[in-house]
């Protein structure tokens, strides 16, 4: 896979992508990646890529054109079948796992980086393929943007992970969050850790990190459960749950009022 960052800021991208699983992947080969100053691609000595907004207003707007000379330099025959152009922009789609495992099967990957008050409108009209958001916040860039979308999807190729299976069970991965972790000692400040983990029963433990996992969604996200991969065993995982909730707390919410 090949990813291309587009930013004004390229020294904010190099020293993140230089260690972890990142720099890993791209150290076998499994990801080539290329951060380009949008500046080479504007028109005036000043190399200036932003201008005062038509109709008046705050702040300044980035050029549609150097964005379309970026894209047109890094994919001069256009955007192949299994190609994205994302533009990151607070006004995008939320970025989600289900969006970083499509991406991680793409074979190109370009990310543009805005700033200032925005884009001109006619890079999303005319140049990106979609336009993405890291949440319901604004930044000032789409640097950390581009971070956290690289690191996401690089980390779901094929090699890109010590063991396969971390991937498997991450939090979202069936839009189910993780349950809880231990490692030595056993006992940290009178808190131990939970006998079935110490069982050596892996039939067990397999059920008590699954129920685990749903009690953690249903308490913490439980909007992710009416969108989750559920299977029968996980129904009655969380029939079991709310056994234990109805016993902790046998009277009805309403007569609390």
């Amino acid at each position: 896979m090949r990813i291309d960052v587009v930013t004004i800021f390229p020294a904010m991208l190099g020293a993140p992508l230089e260690a972890g699983i990142v720099r890993r992947a791209a150290d076998k080969g499994i990801v080539s990646l290329f951060i380009h100053d949008l500046r080479q691609w504007s028109d005036d000595k000043h190399r200036t890529v932003d201008d005062a907004p038509f109709g008046g207003g705050p702040g300044m707007v980035m050029k549609a054109e150097p964005f379309f000379r970026a894209v047109e330099a890094i994919l001069p025959g256009g955007a192949a079948p299994k190609t994205q152009i994302v533009l990151l922009s607070p006004r995008g789609r939320r970025f989600d796992q289900p969006t970083a495992e499509r991406y991680a099967g793409l074979d190109r990957l370009v990310l543009l980086c805005g700033r200032y008050e925005g884009v001109d409108e006619r890079v999303s009209e005319g140049l990106a393929t979609e336009e993405l958001s890291l949440g319901d916040f604004v930044l000032t860039g789409g640097e950390v943007v581009a971070l956290a979308v690289i690191e996401a999807t690089v980390r779901l190729l094929p090699g890109a992970l010590g063991d396969e299976d971390s991937a498997v069970y991450d939090s979202f991965a069936g839009s189910v969050l993780e349950g809880p972790h231990y490692t030595r000692p056993a006992l940290h400040r009178g808190r131990a850790v939970p006998e079935v983990l110490l069982s050596g029963d892996h039939e067990k433990i397999k059920r008590f990190r699954r129920k685990e996992a749903l009690r953690a969604t249903r308490t913490r996200r439980p909007d992710l459960l009416a969108q989750s991969r559920l299977s029968g065993q996980d129904g009655a995982l969380l029939r079991e749950l709310e056994d234990e909730v109805l016993q902790q707390d046998p009277e009805p919410v309403l007569s609390k009022r």
